[in-house]
């Protein structure tokens, strides 16, 4: 029978519950164990596709086109499975799937509750990972902090599942702060006991409590804890700050972590194999003895949460190149024509990543130019991508006013576009276009010499597109158009061949690099910075 372990987190936010629930997924699937894991969110968003960045963060994209919470990109890093829209749910999309069934008469009359209603929904939604991926064990964290109003049916639904799947099948960690006072040189246990307090009041009992620390805990910590929560003194490990993220499955697991995990489900298994994770974690740091620097010039740089895939998929490639990739945070709005060498130069590499509106648009042109001339390896995603094009229309083929539809829709040559059929006169959730789908990559172009192949699938959400009326005239003056979509509509990714680096993408690699296997483009990326670094080291 499938086994549910929910992971809840208390006393404040950001304590690092998705990067629990992700390094137990990958230490459980380390022991042979198939894994899922989802995300219960409490916000009434029906999903994050339309939250500003600065609130939530980046949003990541499944291979079927969800939308859904960054933390969901920490869940495929560490499991390395893909996930799917069963992954992600929030209130929004609960009330939105339980009163589109009320008006279709799904209840006979009843009286729509919170209880039974909404938390059969979630319970349904979490019950279905486990159907549709036949897993061994699910992971779901609930989102938020325990007594937050927002996340009550959600704890709610979880409680009921535990009792209907059977306590020997269902497990709860929770995920605290032990606070350091520096005036008595103490760690506090009173706001963990207050959480599980207040866990406990919901009818929950958690089986494991995970302690978020920044130094070494003392040993009566572990003890006070286990006995004031009433749990095994084993049950309460130490979740302390780590210098690499992917270093936490590795730390967690000196505290036995996995091991305590099966025991409590029952589950029969063999020790983890980390040798693969444990030698990544060695490259990375030992890549630490080089360096290139790669500007990122977006316009949400002010929260690197924004673009959290972009920057471990960076990590990653530098990692498998043995450099350590040193991230130089740009705000493109302050690019202009008067500072653009003194921001850009010294960068070993550039990336422009995606995004939404016109705010900062000019200062990206100006970089993907000043890329262009000055020779240094650019790397454009989605908006990227469509910048490269504006700055190549403009400077190169000779139309001083190219633009998108996007940012100036009374523009006369608007090279990147809406396709035909397609209208912004429609609302914005879930119109764009998302999820994976096929590209064919042209022979002897730079995406044929990063993939190794000439049929690729990679994940897009974006509304613009390129316009076709613009193809030959772009093509003629050196862009090559390097990647279109199978039934030939679509151009997914554009390049000059023959620079040492300079590619635009349509879609988003970043969502499907790992540590242990990081994409293909970020590797060409990191292999072009780095051969410059060293050309301008001479």
């Amino acid at each position: 029978m499938t086994k549910y372990v929910f992971v809840t987190g208390g006393v404040v936010s950001g304590l690092g519950k998705g990067i629990t629930a992700a390094s137990l997924g990958r230490l459980l699937k380390a022991r042979g164990l198939k894994v899922a894991a989802q995300k219960l969110d409490p916000y009434i968003n029906v999903d994050p596709g339309t939250m500003s960045p600065y609130q939530h963060g980046e949003v990541f994209v499944t291979e079927d086109g969800a939308e859904t919470d960054l933390d969901l990109g920490h869940y495929e890093r560490f499991i390395d499975e893909d996930l799917n829209k069963y992954s992600n749910l929030t209130t929004g999309k609960v009330y939105w799937n339980v009163l589109n069934k009320e008006r279709r008469g799904e209840y006979l009359g009843s009286t729509v509750q919170v209880i039974p209603h909404i938390t059969n929904e979630i319970k349904e939604f979490v019950y279905s990972v486990g159907r549709k991926t036949n897993a061994d064990v699910v992971i779901t964290e609930i989102g938020g902090t325990i007594g937050d109003i927002e996340s009550q049916p959600f704890i709610e639904a979880v409680r009921q599942i535990s009792l209907e799947v059977g306590r020997e099948n269902s497990l709860f960690i929770h995920v605290t702060l032990v606070p350091y006072l520096s005036g008595s040189e103490e760690h506090k246990s009173k706001p963990t006991q207050h959480s599980v307090k207040e866990l406990q009041g919901m009818g929950i009992n958690p089986n494991i409590i995970v302690l978020r620390c920044d130094r070494p805990l003392e040993e009566s910590i572990f003890r006070k804890i286990a006995l004031f929560c009433n749990v095994k003194e084993d049950c309460v490990i130490e979740n302390r700050t780590v210098p690499d993220l992917y270093e936490a499955p590795l730390m967690l697991e000196r505290s036995r972590f996995s091991e305590v995990v099966c025991r409590e489900l029952g589950i029969q298994a063999p020790e983890p194999d980390l040798a693969e994770w444990e030698a990544m974690i060695e490259r990375v740091k030992q890549a630490r003895e080089h360096c290139v620097t790669i500007g990122l010039v977006g316009k949400y740089v002010a929260l690197h949460d924004a673009y959290l895939s972009v920057a471990e998929a960076l990590r990653h490639a530098g990692a498998a190149r043995s450099v350590h990739v040193e991230i130089r945070w740009i705000d493109s709005e302050e690019i202009n024509g008067d500072n653009a060498a003194e921001i850009l130069s010294g960068l070993d590499g550039i990336i422009v990543p995606g995004g939404f509106g016109s705010r900062g648009i000019e200062g990206m042109i100006l970089t993907a130019q000043y890329a262009r001339v000055h020779g240094i390896p650019y790397f454009g995603i989605c908006l990227g991508m469509q910048i490269a094009v504006i700055e190549y229309a403009r400077n190169v083929a000779g139309i001083p006013d190219a633009n998108s539809g996007e940012f100036d829709e009374l523009c006369e040559h608007k090279v990147i576009d809406f396709m035909p059929g397609q209208s912004d006169d429609i609302d914005k959730g879930g119109t764009l276009r998302l999820g994976a789908y096929p590209c064919i990559i042209r022979p002897d172009t730079r995406m044929e010499a990063c993939y190794g192949s000439l049929r690729i699938s990679e994940r897009h959400r974006h509304r613009y597109e390129f316009n076709n009326d613009y193809r030959e005239i772009l093509s003629n003056c050196g862009l090559t158009l390097s990647g279109i979509s199978p039934d030939g509509r679509l151009v997914e990714t554009v390049e000059l061949t023959d620079e040492l680096f300079f590619v635009g993408v349509q879609y988003h690699p970043e969502f499907k690099s790992r540590p242990n296997r990081p994409h293909p483009l970020f590797l060409g990326l990191i292999g072009a910075a780095t051969i410059r670094a060293q050309m301008h080291r001479k």
